[in-house]
């Protein structure tokens, strides 16, 4: 099998096709993976997921523990701390502990909260999800892709796909021929069958992400997240209040619903925090960054830290690729899948959804 991508969906699929028993070689343009599998929160959020993603997600938890301790990089069952700052956040936070009940969402006061994790005044209470995960983004890929390396995996670095077709990968450094391919390259799939994109509507979002000093000066062990977090994640669809909240904030917060805040962060294992993030969207972004994205994410972390301001040490943009589906696995030739997470929950899924992926391509 060839993989074309050594992002977390193709490092995915690597591990479960050697898990089968397959020979596995994977191809990547960089000398590593430095895309959105890098630039993330380290977060696996499946419990604020529905549908597939819930089904993938949770499927991912075992894995990644399992990996984890193979590949030897940090990943712990930590939770998500949800802060509700409003009535409204808090009714949505009960109807979801509702919806899923004790041994998914426990429901937290405000000294209960602050006791978790840091939290300005006007905090009033959140909701903690034991069952998520955190994982040291920067090292787990590589970590991955070098102990897959150690199980025979061969991987081509510096090295571009340039032609899939049925049973050959034509690259810059010659062809490969494969019984089955999977190309897992985010959100240039376009660049590799753009009527695909254009049919699914595939287009680049760009985040923008900081890393910072802890203020406080304290271990977070959960991911943490806010009202604007509500909005962004399918679970909390099902909930009646979900309504309210987006009315309020839009209403309250027009520049920040505009910029697709999403306020949240992890504690990295040297006690920084990574912090974000907003969102745009578009085929090509301009390569230009607006300094006020950087300001209202510093501005409103800081608020949900309950402190003045806060050190950058690190700014980035990430992008992942975005579509009408919150996946897209299609076989535009046969023993052929184009594979992506077209929603930006990768670190979330991608190691529940290769599973089912190869269960579909190896029967061919």
């Amino acid at each position: 099998m060839v993989i074309i991508g050594a992002g977390i969906v193709g490092l995915a699929h690597a591990y479960e096709a050697v898990e089968r028993g397959l020979s596995v070689a994977v191809v990547e343009r960089g000398d590593r993976a430095t895309g959105a599998s890098v630039r993330n929160f380290g977060h696996a959020c499946a419990t604020a997921q529905a549908d597939d993603a819930l089904r993938y997600g949770l499927e991912a938890r075992g894995r990644w523990l399992e990996l984890a301790d193979a590949a030897g990089f940090w990943a712990r069952r930590t939770g998500t701390v949800m802060v509700a700052r409003a009535e409204d956040e808090l009714a949505v936070l009960r109807e979801f502990a509702e919806l899923r009940g004790p041994d998914q969402v426990r429901l937290l006061d405000r000294s209960e909260l602050g006791q978790r994790v840091p939290v300005g005044p006007d905090a009033i209470g959140g909701a903690f999800l034991p069952e998520d995960l955190r994982v040291d983004q920067r090292a787990a890929v590589e970590a991955i892709a070098r102990y897959l390396a150690g199980r025979g995996v061969v991987f081509h670095w510096t090295t571009n796909a340039f032609a899939v077709e049925s049973g050959l990968v034509r690259t810059t450094r010659g062809a490969l021929r494969a019984g089955h391919v999977v190309l897992a390259t985010g959100h240039d799939v376009d660049r590799h069958f753009p009527e695909l994109a254009e049919r699914f509507q595939v287009k680049r979002c760009v985040l923008r992400m900081l890393r910072v000093d802890d203020p406080h000066g304290r271990e977070i062990e959960p991911a943490v997240q806010t009202g604007f977090s509500l909005l962004r994640y399918s679970g909390f669809e099902a909930c009646p209040s979900l309504s309210a909240v987006r009315e309020r904030l839009t209403r309250e917060k027009p520049e920040l619903i505009g910029i697709g805040l999403n306020l949240m962060y992890t504690q990295r294992p040297d006690g920084t925090l990574t912090i974000g993030d907003t969102h745009t969207y578009d085929t090509t972004p301009a390569p230009f960054d607006q300094e006020a994205y950087d300001e209202a994410v510093l501005r409103e972390t800081a608020g949900l830290l309950g402190v003045g301001q806060l050190t950058v040490r690190e700014r980035w943009r990430g992008v992942y690729g975005s579509g009408v589906n919150p996946f897209l696995i299609e076989a535009p030739a046969e023993r052929v899948r184009v594979v992506a997470v077209t929603s930006g929950i990768g670190m979330t899924t991608a190691l529940g959804l290769a599973p089912e992926v190869l269960d579909g391509l190896l029967a061919e």
